[in-house]
């Protein structure tokens, strides 16, 4: 079968292995060392993002998995219009000034975990930081599919399948009611 000629893969090709894949330029950015950061930095490895931890602790950062960059400052994260930011833990005090960071940057996607059914932290922490309202609205959450996810690794497929599915303009199952 002839590969497509708009630039995308052929989904079968690719499963059998004799797709010829394009080079990704993708970026995925985990805020904060934590098991579902782990997780989904692996996972993204996998499907052909470049994964970067980010956590402004040195201790913490010095801690975490030598399989994937780790930075402590979105600067060094090299981020632009293809790298996807999701902020793994929304009870640290630095969540205010790293998303305010994050918004700053021209990345393509931000997302918060949390649950859905209690009040966003960052909305408080942003405005408190002088950060527009609709600057504050670019922050996604809840993310991930609506799969029913307990366990870090369960949150980690989610969040990159509902990723997956908003960089290919397809609903994903993002409703949380």
């Amino acid at each position: 079968m002839a590969e497509p000629t708009d630039g995308r893969v052929d989904a079968d090709a690719a499963a059998h292995g004799t797709a010829t894949l394009p080079t990704d330029t993708r970026t995925l950015i985990a805020i904060f060392a934590s098991p579902v950061a782990g997780f989904l930095l692996r996972y993204a490895n996998d499907v052909g993002y470049r994964p970067v931890l980010l956590e402004p602790d040195p201790e913490r950062a010095a801690a975490a998995s030598a399989d994937f960059t780790v930075v402590t400052d979105i600067a060094d994260a090299k981020a632009d219009q293809d790298t996807d930011v999701v902020m793994t833990d929304h009870h640290r005090p630095e969540l205010g000034v790293l998303l305010r960071d994050a918004l700053a940057t021209d990345v393509r996607w931000i997302g918060l975990m949390g649950n859905p059914r209690h009040p966003g932290p960052h909305l408080e922490a942003l405005a408190a930081l002088g950060v527009p309202e609709a600057e504050i609205a670019r922050v996604h959450r809840p993310i991930g599919l609506n799969i029913g996810s307990r366990r870090p690794a369960e949150i980690a497929v989610s969040t990159l399948a509902g990723l997956l599915a908003d960089r290919n303009d397809r609903p994903g199952g993002f409703s949380f009611q």
